[in-house]
């Protein structure tokens, strides 16, 4: 029974390291995570980072006016401790999905409740909690971000969400909510 008990754990731990190193492979699009404080409470975003890789990427890698997972792999979470507004609309603190939809002159950013997407391709427009528009600002020409970052500008209990990529900039306003005593 021992031997048969051991070579079942043999086996297993043979199976697991073959694929454990299968799994440490670098991402094309790695992790990325930012994150702030304030007083008790965070926010913290968690992203893929797609590279430009000379591709032309708005209107073309990622189509105008289809909702995008606002990153690669799975869709970008966001999640905060404590009731926040954005850009003035109240959001209880929780982790939402933040996806988006790309225009030329204007972005839709949608905080949806429902987590664990892999891209949008099973977005659910009802699980929505929250949509803003942002208009779209341009980089300089000098300027080109490789790397799709997110940018959190804090500024005491507000803070200033930046999402840039190639020569497009996208941001919106959050603001912590004081817990009522």
């Amino acid at each position: 029974m021992k031997r048969i008990l051991f070579s079942c754990l043999l086996i297993w731990g043979f199976y697991h390291h073959c694929f454990a190193q299968e799994e440490l492979k670098p991402r094309v699009s790695p992790l990325a995570i930012v994150s702030i404080r304030y007083k008790e409470a965070y926010l913290k975003i968690v992203y893929s980072q797609p590279q430009k890789r000379g591709r032309e990427i708005f209107g073309k890698i990622v189509p105008f006016g289809t909702v995008w997972r606002t990153g690669a792999n799975e869709a970008t979470e966001i999640t905060v401790t404590q009731d926040f507004a954005v850009k003035g609309s109240a959001l209880k603190a929780g982790t939402y999905a933040l996806l988006s939809i790309p225009d030329k002159e204007k972005w839709t950013i949608i905080f949806n409740k429902e987590l664990g997407l892999w891209g949008a391709y099973n977005y659910n427009d009802k699980m929505d909690v929250l949509r803003i528009e942002v208009p779209v600002k341009l980089i300089p020409e000098n300027k080109v971000y490789e790397p799709f970052t997110i940018r959190i500008d804090q500024k005491t209990d507000s803070a200033e969400i930046v999402l840039l990529w190639d020569k497009t900039q996208v941001s919106f306003p959050i603001q912590f909510i004081e817990p009522k005593p």
